[in-house]
């Protein structure tokens, strides 16, 4: 049950960081996208404790490292901006 609940405060919040990333301009989108990369992969491990599933923490672990690999891409392809 406790793990449910960090589940829904964790989907929550993520929302909360998808309306970062639209109403923001262009630094604050990727910090809105890290962010949601991090609560995403909270939410995935979350998940596969509340389940069992070992699954979701493979899946968790695959987008750690494409959030990190991401955020690098974004960051380069902002730098001609700023």
């Amino acid at each position: 049950m406790p793990w449910s609940v960090a589940v829904v405060v964790l989907l929550v919040l993520l929302a909360s960081s998808f309306l970062t990333v639209a109403r923001g301009d262009a630094l604050d989108r990727a910090v809105g996208l890290q962010l949601a990369n991090v609560l995403a992969v909270l939410t995935t491990v979350a998940l596969a404790v509340a389940t069992g599933r070992g699954i979701l923490m493979d899946i968790a672990l695959v987008l750690a490292v494409l959030g990190l690999a991401s955020g690098l891409a974004y960051a380069r392809f902002l730098e001609r901006w700023l």
